[in-house]
Formats: structure tokens, sequence, C-alpha cells
């Protein structure tokens, strides 16, 4: 009989109401303790059976012979000068995988990743430029929500960290509900954003299926530079993309914007602010100009000039696009816009982990 030191165990943090449900009835036990058990794993992020005290000894027992409540800590962190926090996860095979965590004022926004590396292969990603190592599972996505210090006090989730989320769609679609549903955080989808470089299929699934906001990664809305830098373009063209979201309701419940990094001479000119607006399905479509962040790798990418930057804004707020310029946040620590890379790099001791 196989040893529970050395039996691999299966994780319930990730799993639905409705798969706690199957567990709990193979196990012979009520119907209720799957409610129980997201109470405690979702509501109270205990991280072992002992802690939940109205399950049965003899009920806890069962469940630890088969099952861990499967959350795990980052192994590392490194904090900006800004506040914002940088955390690094194990994810098994030698690989790692990073979130960030960003306060303001009244917002703790938690940057979360849903893939080993990613396979867009996005010229100016240092994500992607390491390659694509498989999917992360619905356990490792919300271990990241869980397992932080200030899990507690969260108002926001983005998928924006490293991969893309649409091409791992089953399990962030199980990680949204467990983040929405009443017996999991009972959170507004209004607090939840799914960044996207275009993955048309799965993209209008989660439209379809969900109620989050919508953050396409456009970046140059002329095609043919698109491609260059963009691959998914030849597959999913970013007009059709975004003529495809022009068919849903983005006025009143969610929003839809459009994340466009700014690239010295290359895309922030005033053909290129046009070239966004003819895109644009309507006027309720924010648009984020996001300042470069060097990566070591691509020397001869520069970012815009911040007269550049309000030039290209003012062109689209003149035509009735809102357009605004986002702040840059944790740079000093690699945990801005396309730097993640699976490593945390602690600024005081420069010793990579």
């Amino acid at each position: 009989m196989e040893n529970k030191k050395t039996k691999k165990l299966k994780p319930l943090a990730g799993m639905t109401l409705d798969e706690l449900r199957r567990v709990t009835s193979s196990l012979g036990m009520p119907k209720f303790t799957a409610t129980q058990l997201a109470q405690w794993i979702y509501g109270k992020r205990v991280t072992d059976f002992d802690q939940m005290l109205n399950i049965s000894k003899a009920n806890r027992q069962r469940l630890e012979a088969e099952y861990c409540v499967g959350l795990v800590a980052p192994e590392n962190a490194v904090e900006s000068a800004d506040g914002t926090v940088k955390y690094l996860f194990d994810v098994g095979e030698g690989r790692k995988v990073e979130s960030v965590y960003i306060p303001e004022a009244d917002r703790a926004t938690l940057c979360i990743s849903s893939q080993k590396g990613c396979r867009m292969n996005c010229y100016f990603c240092m994500t992607g430029r390491q390659g694509f190592h498989g999917n992360l599972t619905a356990n490792q996505i919300i271990n990241q929500v869980l397992s932080i210090p200030q899990t507690h006090s969260l108002t926001n989730i983005v998928f924006m960290g490293m991969g893309e989320p649409l091409d791992n769609i089953d399990p962030v679609l199980k990680v949204i509900e467990i983040l929405t549903a009443e017996w999991g955080f009972a959170w507004s989808p209004k607090r939840i954003t799914v960044s996207t470089v275009g993955v048309k299929p799965a993209l209008r699934e989660l439209v379809e299926n969900t109620q989050v906001h919508i953050a396409v990664s456009v970046h140059n809305a002329v095609s043919e530079e698109r491609q260059s830098m963009m691959p998914l373009e030849k597959v999913y063209g970013i007009r059709d993309v975004m003529e495809m979201l022009g068919e849903y309701d983005f006025a009143h419940q969610r929003r839809l914007s459009v994340e466009y990094i700014m690239w010295q001479w290359l895309n922030d000119d005033i053909k290129h602010a046009e070239a966004l607006r003819e895109i644009i399905p309507n006027e309720h479509v924010r648009v984020n100009l996001i300042r470069y962040h060097l990566i070591p790798e691509i020397p001869k990418l520069r970012t815009s000039s911040d007269e550049r930057m309000a030039q290209f804004r003012d062109y689209l707020n003149g035509k009735g696009i809102t357009c605004t310029i986002r702040r840059s946040r944790g740079e000093d620590i690699s945990a801005a816009c396309g730097m993640l890379a699976g490593k945390v790099k602690n600024p005081d001791t420069s010793k990579n982990n």
C-alpha cells in the first residue's frame, strides 16, 4: 500500500462547487460538505483540513487520504520603491511564474499568470521570448490569489501576467467562476479584467459566458506592422477581433479597453493614432497608452517621448475616444508590463532567485 507521505494528493483549491460535490460524494460524505470545503478554502483561506472544524474528524481523515487543500506560499518576493510587490511561485518541472501585487489609494490589484511562458511569441515581451512550457492548472492560478499575504485585502484581479489567458481558456473560466460565485469569493465580475492579444474563438467564449472586463493588447493597428511583432495577427487580425467585440454591449456593466505600448518612431505618430481609431468599434472603448519597458535582449526598441504620447492621447480624445497614459508600476523590480520572466531579481542584492 502506498505511503501517504509519498502519495500524490489531489488539490482541492481550484475546484468548482460541482467538482467538490463529486469529491465528497465519492467519499460518502453529506452533500453540504462540499459547500463547507468551499467556504474554508475560498472564504477563510485555510491551508489544511485540521482547520476545518465544522467537518467531522472522520471525514477530514477521509479527505486527507486522497486530497490536499493545495495552497503553496510563494517562494520569494521583492518589493518596488513604489510599493508594488512581485511574487515568485514554483509550478513544478523546474518552472516558475510570477504575480504582481499593485497597491493604490483605494484599490489593491493582483496581476496573475496563466501559463508557463507563452506561445504567442510577441517580439517585445520578456515572457514570450522564453517560449511556451505548459499551461497552469486552475489550482496553480487560484493559488496565486489565495497564498499571498494580502489575499484578504485584494479588490481586483487582472489576468495580465505570464502567458495568454485565452490560450488556457478552461482553467481561466474555472477561476473566474470561483472568484464570482456565491460559494467562492462572491466578487462582482467588474473586479476582474482578462487581457488578450486577440485569440478570437476563446475571446467570444469568454465574452458570452462571463461579465468580466476585457483588455485587448493591440499595440499597432496597422496589420502588416503588427504581424511583424505579434505573429497571432496572421491568424486573427486585430480589425476582425475588434469588429467581433463591437457586437457586444460594453456600455453598461462591463468595460472594453485597448492596451497600446508605445515605441519611439515605430507606432507613436498621428498616422498610427488614426489607424487605431479606425478599428475601435464605438465610443465606449477606452485606450490605455503604456510606456515601453526596456528589455535587455531588444536594445533597439525605445519608449516614446512624453510629448509624442501626449500628442497621441490628445488626438484620440479629440476624436471622441477616451485615452489615458497609464502610470508604470514596479519597473525597478522588472514587474511592469512585458517584463515578467519567472524569476525575482532583488534590487538590493542583485541576486537571482
